[in-house]
């Protein structure tokens, strides 16, 4: 039997109701067990006969981050576009087909190497879990090798052929759709399947056509909506039960109710936020509606191409209108609940030992301290990790 105590913990946050202590449920002074890779006891003195104590003294424990909503299969680069972006030009999705032709030329062994060292530069910031989605192939091939790769890496992965309409179907977009339906999900082995409903994307009735098709087919959905435009993605992702709703960046207040009457969880991406267009307490709008909230890193090589969730918790306290511990809340217990996952996201019995160790007193430091690494290790089932596993 395998036991670790995490000991003389300054701040442990446990995510737990049952703590009764703010929707964190922190802990001063606490200690944690783990036993076979999960949860055993959460206490104020670590019983005998453990066969590791780490001393965490001065440091904070917490769950860790979950990353709902990633693009890490692709190839090249788009610096030029960020930079045009920074002289105030406006975005649009236009510049995903630049990653597409550098992903379709692109080998397995690169895609997969690219995916892996962003991963590891995730894990080492504290991220344990992670969606991986699709989405820069857009055709047969390349669509369903990109869940292949995904899927050395994560079970969390997730079809988003339905991303942008490729260029070779440009002045024939159902037809793409029809590929999508047709030949593109029946041969998918991915979880969930996605669909980008907005401006310049497809049509809500595109959008529900291909979910209800991947539903068919045993994918559990959820949806990109709102980002540039006000449309009709929440609408439909509510009356389809999704999992999530993302980006969101346009909702208008009708949006906002409907998220927050339902059990879809309404996703924000501060990087993408931090990068494009900003909407300015974008957060405050669904947390004071009483929406279940989950922060991402929406990694990708256009419009937020960072795998840190500590940037992403910063950004959503100086740019979104979050509190600390709401951010806190939203990048842990927030994305598991986007993932449909209950064995993560909390530290109670029987919840398994994903943990992040800060080098810091308390989590406020997580947005007081932003862009600085307070990492000191991260575990995942209660085992120390610095290279991304499954």
């Amino acid at each position: 039997m395998n036991s670790v105590a995490f000991a003389n913990i300054e701040t442990l946050v446990t995510n737990d109701p049952h703590q009764d202590n703010g929707a964190l449920g922190a802990l001063q002074g606490a200690s944690v067990v783990v036993q076979d890779g999960l949860i055993a006891q959460v206490s104020k003195s670590v019983p005998s006969g453990i066969d590791r104590v780490i001393d965490c003294t001065g440091m904070t424990l917490l769950p860790g981050f979950v990353d709902s909503h990633s693009h890490l299969i692709f190839a090249g680069d788009r610096s030029a576009e960020f930079a045009t972006r920074s002289q105030r030009k406006e975005y649009t999705a236009g510049g995903i087909s630049t990653t597409v032709a550098a992903t379709r030329v692109a080998s397995d062994a690169q895609l997969t190497a690219n995916a892996h060292k962003l991963l590891d530069e995730a894990l080492l910031s504290g991220t344990t879990t992670i969606e991986i989605k699709s989405g820069y192939g857009l055709n047969e091939k390349d669509e369903l090798r990109s869940i292949e790769i995904a899927s050395q890496f994560t079970d969390e992965t997730t079809l988003l052929a339905a991303h942008v309409i490729p260029d070779e179907f440009a002045s024939n977009p159902d037809d793409y759709v029809k590929l999508v339906i047709d030949s593109i999900i029946p041969k998918s082995k991915a979880k969930w399947i996605d669909v980008f409903c907005d401006q310049g994307a497809f049509t809500p009735e595109q959008a529900e056509k291909i979910l209800r098709t991947g539903m068919e087919h045993g994918m559990l959905p959820r949806i990109h909506a709102n980002q540039l435009s006000a449309g009709k993605g929440v609408e439909l992702a509510v009356a389809l039960h999704a999992a999530s709703a993302d980006h969101l960046s346009k909702s208008t207040a009708h949006d906002i109710e409907l998220l927050a009457s339902s059990n879809t969880v309404a996703t924000l991406l501060p990087g993408a936020e931090f990068s494009t267009h900003f909407e300015a307490n974008l957060g405050r709008r669904f947390l004071d509606a009483g929406a279940t909230v989950a922060i991402a890193s929406d990694c990708n090589p256009g419009s937020s191409y960072t795998t840190s969730m500590p940037f992403c918790i910063a950004a959503a306290v100086s740019l979104l209108g979050f509190s600390v511990e709401e951010a806190v809340h939203a990048a842990t217990l927030g994305g598991a609940k986007a993932l449909y996952r209950t064995d993560i996201g909390r530290i109670a019995i029987g919840m398994r030992a994903d943990l992040v160790l800060l080098n810091a007193p308390s989590y406020l430091y997580l947005a007081y301290r932003p862009g600085v690494n307070l990492v000191h290790s991260v575990y995942k089932s209660g085992r120390a990790v610095t290279e991304w596993q499954k």
